[in-house]
Protein backbone atom coordinates (compact mmCIF):
# COMPACT_ATOMS: atom_id res chain seq x y z
CA UNK A 1 0.00 0.00 0.00
CA UNK A 2 1.37 3.20 -1.09
CA UNK A 3 1.72 6.28 2.05
CA UNK A 4 2.09 8.73 -0.56
CA UNK A 5 1.45 11.85 1.10
CA UNK A 6 -0.60 14.91 -0.24
CA UNK A 7 1.74 18.50 -0.87
CA UNK A 8 1.04 22.04 0.41
CA UNK A 9 4.25 24.30 -1.05
CA UNK A 10 5.17 27.41 0.72
CA UNK A 11 7.43 29.17 -1.48
CA UNK A 12 9.49 32.14 -0.14
CA UNK A 13 12.19 34.46 -1.52
CA UNK A 14 15.53 35.06 0.20
CA UNK A 15 14.52 33.73 4.26
CA UNK A 16 12.39 31.72 5.96
CA UNK A 17 9.77 33.63 7.68
CA UNK A 18 10.06 34.36 11.06
CA UNK A 19 6.06 32.57 11.40
CA UNK A 20 7.53 29.76 10.30
CA UNK A 21 8.64 27.28 13.34
CA UNK A 22 10.28 23.93 13.60
CA UNK A 23 10.15 21.91 16.70
CA UNK A 24 12.52 18.99 17.61
CA UNK A 25 13.26 18.09 14.02
CA UNK A 26 13.34 19.41 10.24
CA UNK A 27 14.01 17.64 7.11
CA UNK A 28 16.29 20.11 4.74
CA UNK A 29 17.47 19.16 1.44
CA UNK A 30 19.39 22.04 -1.12
CA UNK A 31 19.57 22.73 -4.86
CA UNK A 32 22.45 24.79 -5.77
CA UNK A 33 24.14 25.31 -9.81
CA UNK A 34 26.21 22.49 -9.32
CA UNK A 35 27.98 19.95 -6.71
CA UNK A 36 31.07 22.73 -6.38
CA UNK A 37 30.09 24.34 -2.98
CA UNK A 38 33.20 27.10 -4.20
CA UNK A 39 32.37 27.19 -7.40
CA UNK A 40 28.10 26.84 -7.10
CA UNK A 41 25.61 28.94 -5.41
CA UNK A 42 22.90 28.18 -3.36
CA UNK A 43 19.91 28.39 -5.04
CA UNK A 44 17.00 26.91 -3.23
CA UNK A 45 16.60 25.59 0.53
CA UNK A 46 13.72 23.04 1.07
CA UNK A 47 12.45 22.29 4.60
CA UNK A 48 9.50 20.22 6.18
CA UNK A 49 8.04 18.79 9.42
CA UNK A 50 7.17 15.84 7.37
CA UNK A 51 3.25 16.94 7.52
CA UNK A 52 3.18 17.44 3.88
CA UNK A 53 4.01 21.07 3.87
CA UNK A 54 6.63 21.86 2.56
CA UNK A 55 9.03 25.91 2.68
CA UNK A 56 11.32 26.59 -0.42
CA UNK A 57 13.33 28.91 0.32
CA UNK A 58 14.61 30.24 -3.15
CA UNK A 59 17.79 32.51 -3.78
CA UNK A 60 18.38 34.53 -6.76
CA UNK A 61 21.77 35.63 -7.25
CA UNK A 62 22.92 37.24 -4.01
CA UNK A 63 26.63 38.00 -3.76
CA UNK A 64 25.98 38.02 -0.08
CA UNK A 65 23.60 35.56 1.56
CA UNK A 66 21.49 37.52 4.50
CA UNK A 67 18.77 34.80 5.86
CA UNK A 68 19.08 35.02 9.37
CA UNK A 69 15.70 32.93 10.09
CA UNK A 70 16.87 29.57 8.74
CA UNK A 71 20.63 30.36 9.61
CA UNK A 72 19.12 30.97 12.96
CA UNK A 73 17.44 27.12 12.67
CA UNK A 74 20.25 25.85 11.07
CA UNK A 75 22.26 26.27 14.38
CA UNK A 76 20.05 25.71 16.70
CA UNK A 77 21.06 22.53 18.75
CA UNK A 78 17.62 21.89 20.01
CA UNK A 79 16.04 21.06 16.49
CA UNK A 80 17.97 18.13 14.58
CA UNK A 81 18.71 18.64 10.69
CA UNK A 82 17.29 15.56 8.66
CA UNK A 83 19.13 15.36 5.28
CA UNK A 84 19.79 12.65 2.36
CA UNK A 85 23.59 13.01 1.83
CA UNK A 86 23.93 15.55 4.38
CA UNK A 87 27.61 15.69 3.80
CA UNK A 88 26.75 17.37 0.76
CA UNK A 89 24.47 20.09 2.13
CA UNK A 90 26.01 20.70 5.38
CA UNK A 91 29.01 21.74 3.05
CA UNK A 92 27.16 24.57 0.89
CA UNK A 93 24.99 25.63 3.76
CA UNK A 94 28.59 25.71 5.97
CA UNK A 95 30.08 27.52 3.14
CA UNK A 96 26.98 29.89 2.37
CA UNK A 97 26.69 31.29 5.25
CA UNK A 98 29.48 30.43 7.56
CA UNK A 99 28.26 28.48 10.18
CA UNK A 100 28.26 24.55 11.87
CA UNK A 101 25.51 22.86 11.10
CA UNK A 102 24.45 20.28 14.26
CA UNK A 103 22.83 18.26 15.14
CA UNK A 104 22.22 16.53 12.30
CA UNK A 105 21.00 13.15 10.84
CA UNK A 106 21.54 11.49 7.55
CA UNK A 107 19.66 8.69 6.11
CA UNK A 108 21.44 7.75 3.52
CA UNK A 109 24.37 6.65 6.16
CA UNK A 110 21.76 5.19 8.22
CA UNK A 111 20.54 3.33 4.96
CA UNK A 112 24.08 2.42 4.30
CA UNK A 113 24.68 1.08 8.06
CA UNK A 114 21.66 -0.38 8.63
CA UNK A 115 20.66 -1.88 5.07
CA UNK A 116 23.76 -3.72 4.07
CA UNK A 117 22.32 -6.19 1.74
CA UNK A 118 21.49 -3.94 -0.73
CA UNK A 119 23.62 -0.92 -2.77
CA UNK A 120 20.48 1.10 -3.31
CA UNK A 121 20.34 3.77 -1.33
CA UNK A 122 19.36 7.01 -2.91
CA UNK A 123 16.24 8.69 -1.98
CA UNK A 124 14.23 7.36 -4.68
CA UNK A 125 15.39 3.84 -4.07
CA UNK A 126 14.70 4.19 -0.50
CA UNK A 127 11.20 5.86 -0.62
CA UNK A 128 10.03 3.28 -3.32
CA UNK A 129 11.26 0.23 -1.19
CA UNK A 130 10.16 1.84 1.98
CA UNK A 131 7.33 3.33 2.00
CA UNK A 132 5.99 2.24 -1.98
CA UNK A 133 6.26 5.29 -2.93
CA UNK A 134 7.91 6.64 -6.09
CA UNK A 135 8.75 9.95 -6.72
CA UNK A 136 10.06 11.69 -9.94
CA UNK A 137 13.80 12.93 -10.16
CA UNK A 138 13.10 14.37 -13.53
CA UNK A 139 13.87 18.26 -12.81
CA UNK A 140 17.12 17.43 -10.59
CA UNK A 141 19.48 19.04 -13.13
CA UNK A 142 17.21 21.71 -14.41
CA UNK A 143 18.20 25.64 -14.14
CA UNK A 144 17.82 25.98 -10.63
CA UNK A 145 19.46 29.55 -11.40
CA UNK A 146 16.40 30.56 -13.02
CA UNK A 147 14.77 33.54 -11.68
CA UNK A 148 11.41 31.37 -11.27
CA UNK A 149 11.05 28.18 -10.60
CA UNK A 150 8.82 26.71 -12.77
CA UNK A 151 5.88 23.92 -10.68
CA UNK A 152 8.15 20.99 -11.65
CA UNK A 153 10.69 22.29 -9.69
CA UNK A 154 9.09 23.22 -6.93
CA UNK A 155 6.99 19.78 -6.66
CA UNK A 156 10.72 18.49 -7.35
CA UNK A 157 12.44 20.43 -4.37
CA UNK A 158 9.65 19.84 -2.11
CA UNK A 159 9.55 15.97 -3.08
CA UNK A 160 13.25 15.79 -1.86
CA UNK A 161 12.11 16.53 2.03
CA UNK A 162 8.77 15.11 1.89
CA UNK A 163 9.15 11.41 3.43
CA UNK A 164 12.68 11.79 5.04
CA UNK A 165 10.59 11.75 9.04
CA UNK A 166 8.74 8.49 8.03
CA UNK A 167 12.10 7.36 6.14
CA UNK A 168 14.52 8.10 9.45
CA UNK A 169 11.74 6.49 11.58
CA UNK A 170 11.84 3.08 9.32
CA UNK A 171 15.71 3.50 9.26
CA UNK A 172 15.93 3.82 13.06
CA UNK A 173 14.34 0.96 14.17
CA UNK A 174 16.44 -1.20 11.31
CA UNK A 175 19.87 0.44 13.33
CA UNK A 176 17.98 -0.81 16.54
CA UNK A 177 17.80 -4.37 15.20
CA UNK A 178 20.71 -4.41 14.12
CA UNK A 179 22.64 -3.12 17.26
CA UNK A 180 24.08 -0.41 15.20
CA UNK A 181 22.76 2.54 16.58
CA UNK A 182 25.67 3.93 18.11
CA UNK A 183 27.71 3.63 15.10
CA UNK A 184 25.42 5.61 12.90
CA UNK A 185 25.30 8.20 15.82
CA UNK A 186 28.91 8.42 15.33
CA UNK A 187 28.84 9.31 11.49
CA UNK A 188 26.41 11.70 12.24
CA UNK A 189 28.32 13.08 14.76
CA UNK A 190 31.10 13.65 12.37
CA UNK A 191 29.23 14.97 9.64
CA UNK A 192 29.85 18.66 10.62
CA UNK A 193 33.73 18.22 10.28
CA UNK A 194 33.40 15.84 7.44
CA UNK A 195 31.71 19.12 5.90
CA UNK A 196 34.94 21.12 6.69
CA UNK A 197 37.16 18.64 5.21
CA UNK A 198 35.42 18.80 2.20
CA UNK A 199 35.60 22.25 1.78
CA UNK A 200 39.11 22.21 2.49
CA UNK A 201 39.88 20.05 -0.87
CA UNK A 202 39.88 16.74 1.42
CA UNK A 203 37.15 14.97 -0.06
CA UNK A 204 39.17 12.69 -2.55
CA UNK A 205 41.65 11.93 0.15
CA UNK A 206 41.16 9.26 2.95
CA UNK A 207 42.55 10.62 5.75
CA UNK A 208 42.88 7.44 7.60
CA UNK A 209 44.46 5.45 5.33
CA UNK A 210 48.13 4.72 5.95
Amino acid sequence: MSTQLSLNIQHHFGDLPSSVNFQGSVAIDTEAMGLNPHRDRLCAVQLSQGDGVCHVVQFSHEKTYHAPNLVQLLINPSVLKIFHFARFDAALLSHTFGIKIEPIYCTKIASKIARTFTDRHGLRDLCKELLTVDISKEAQTSDWGAATFTSEQLKYAATDVLYLHRLKDILDALLKREEKEQLAQACFDFLPSCAQLDLLGYQNLNIFDH
